[in-house]
């Protein structure tokens, strides 16, 4: 008898505890829906009035891909742009595109995130009196146009250098000029634009992954320091958009047009501080980080797999890179 109330004592606790356990992982994942539900639906329904941030926005790598699309959408949205890139004639266009389309004022800043420090007295001059409401931190690039090692680039020493100076020192410095005037004002958005790659350790994209887990983890700590002084710090860490970088692969449902993609992560502003940007995005970050976590990534097995699926699509990525390029030399004769 002492052995089966034993028995039945043992079954009650563990019956507790399955109960608690369930409990708790209903209230997670019902708590994880409503969040999506509201960060990627809400939104869309009632977006923030992005103009009370301020008059002014200036966006970086703004002449392409991502960057041009959020410069159109917040001219669309009734915000001044200013435009930062290396190309003038490239800077003019979408200037051009946005006063015509939008009867917007916009100002164009020509500079090269790659040469480091000597290029942010320029540009703090030439914002000198403008009230910025919305800084987007977006300009970056790759460290290699498809999968490598990590020394297995020309010149690695040049493009090391290119790499931190464009996608950390960019983000780095460009808050630190405009952030005083927000903390001012007492308001203000800043849009750190990370990356998929970034949130989890990614071998053959290793200086690139570590570049965007900086930028998450500077933008996540800034919005926790600024917040209450009325300053919000978005870190997006967009998938894969159809984009220069991504040598415009086709849109489908996984991948997003850099248009499309604009447009859904700005309405996520107000409702989410880190978010991937859309909920195609959002989805595939769930099941990436359910079935290819960290350790499976590290593995040398998945090293060895990595390597050999790069060199058997080489040939088919340099050819896509150079039909990229054509079309891009093409469009602008």
């Amino acid at each position: 008898m002492a052995g089966f109330a034993e028995c039945g004592w043992f079954g009650s606790v563990l019956c507790f505890l399955g109960g608690i356990t369930a409990l708790y992982y209903l209230l997670k994942w019902s708590w994880r829906i409503w969040q999506g539900f509201k960060v990627h639906v809400l939104s869309s329904v009632w977006p923030t009035d992005l103009r009370v941030y301020g008059q002014w926005a200036v966006v970086t790598g703004s002449t392409a891909g991502i960057g041009r699309a959020y410069a159109i959408e917040l001219a669309r949205r009734g915000l001044d742009i200013v435009l930062i890139s290396r190309s003038q004639e490239k800077l003019r266009r979408v200037a051009d595109e946005i006063e015509s389309r939008y009867r917007r004022q916009t100002r164009v800043i020509q500079a090269d995130f790659t040469e480091g420090h000597s290029i942010y007295p320029v540009i703090e001059e030439q914002l000198k009196g403008l009230k910025i409401g919305i800084l987007v931190n977006n300009v970056g690039m790759n460290y290699a146009g498809m999968l490598v090692n990590f020394l297995d680039v020309p010149d690695p020493e040049k493009r090391i250098t290119e790499v931190i100076n464009c996608n950390i020192l960019s983000v780095t410095q460009m808050s630190r000029m405009i952030l005083p005037q927000m903390v001012e004002r007492g308001k203000g958005l800043i849009i750190n634009m990370s990356s998929e790659a970034g949130s989890q350790p990614q071998p053959m994209l290793s200086l690139y992954s570590a570049t965007k887990i900086f930028v998450t983890y500077f933008s996540r700590c800034l919005h926790a320091e600024y917040q209450p002084r009325g300053v919000t710090v978005q870190c997006v860490t967009p998938f894969v958009v159809s984009t220069n970088m991504t040598y415009n692969i086709e849109v489908n449902p996984l991948v997003k047009s850099a248009e499309s993609f604009a447009r859904d992560a700005l309405n996520t502003v107000g409702y989410s501080s880190f978010t991937s940007g859309c909920i195609t995005h959002a989805l595939q970050h769930i099941a990436l980080a359910i079935f290819f976590p960290a350790w499976l990534r590290l593995s040398s097995f998945c090293v060895r797999r990595v390597e050999k699926f790069a060199q058997e699509r080489k040939q088919q990525i340099e050819e896509r890179m150079a039909q990229c390029q054509k079309k891009q030399e093409d469009k602008h004769k």
